[in-house]
């Protein structure tokens, strides 16, 4: 029997009544998107959230992997972001049309903005522009085009800026979180204001892997460092979405349900926070 018969995971409520998997895999560029794991990882593991981004170049190849899959599009959770490059009013929708047109979908379950920064040129302000931007997103979610909208990489300024210029408050803030870099005071913020917090890198880039106290907490457990990392956020009650092309390992990843750390272990994992970033970090933009 495949781990996919029996394997639900569990899901996330949005503030609009939406529901996302709590466990998703994402993708990235520079080698980070397999066609035979995307595949594998729908059929075969119980995946149904994918993760993706116009910058990582693999929205067509990600397409045909969905497709091939013959996973229902109802039973799937596809999360696209936009590149700050496509910012402003009208860039941005015909960006977002593009990317479903790339990978051949009617509609994506989520759409990010992906960073707080634009990189258009323009005589206005980050503020000004993520304003302008945000409105492009409330229309197309507004259209159904996008079935939720949210943001990636904003800092707590940046998420009060936008609520005050604009209507729709993100459904979802995806930033880096991993048990070096925890942002506790974003993410309470982010769950008092109904946004869902969602993590990226939950390995910090391998970098977990080797750290002594999570090598000694697996050992005890009897589990993979990265399923102890993985479990930890998740049991934060954060969506994570680890990356792999590695069969093994996506596999690895999702066998993570079937036990619970306890809080002793939590607050050792906690603990273990020094404010690294292994990918961008945007605390310095306005």
């Amino acid at each position: 029997m495949t781990l996919a018969a029996h394997l639900r995971f569990p899901k996330v409520p949005l503030s609009n009544g939406l529901q996302i998997p709590i466990l998703g895999l994402g993708t990235s560029h520079d080698g980070g998107f397999s066609h035979d794991a995307i595949v594998y990882a729908l059929t075969e593991c119980g995946v149904c959230h994918i993760d993706t981004a116009k910058r990582y170049g693999c929205e067509e190849k990600l397409g045909k992997a969905i497709i091939e899959s013959g996973i229902p599009r109802s039973d799937l959770w596809v999360t696209n972001k936009l590149w700050p490059g496509d910012y402003g009013y009208k860039a941005a929708k015909k960006a977002c049309l593009d990317s479903c047109s790339q990978m051949r979908l009617h509609y994506f379950d989520l759409y990010l903005m992906h960073w707080p920064e634009s990189l258009q040129s323009c005589n206005c302000s980050n503020r000004e522009m993520r304003a302008e931007t945000w409105r492009a997103l409330e229309e197309l979610y507004k259209e159904g085009v996008c079935r939720a909208i949210g943001v990636s990489n904003f800092q707590v300024h940046h998420l009060e800026e936008l609520k005050e210029d604009c209507s729709v408050v993100p459904h979802v803030n995806q930033v880096e979180y991993h048990p070096f870099q925890q942002s506790n005071q974003l993410m309470g913020y982010c769950r008092r204001e109904g946004i869902v917090f969602e993590g990226y890198s939950p390995l910090a880039k391998g970098q977990v892997l080797r750290n002594p106290t999570v090598l000694q907490i697996a050992e005890k457990y009897g589990h993979t460092p990265a399923q102890i990392c993985i479990r930890w956020s998740i049991q934060n009650g954060v969506v994570t979405i680890p990356k792999s092309t590695k069969k093994k390992r996506i596999r690895e990843n999702c066998q993570v349900f079937g036990f619970q750390l306890e809080e002793s272990d939590m607050a050792t994992l906690g603990s273990l926070h020094d404010g690294r970033h292994v990918t961008w970090d945007s605390t310095h933009v306005e």
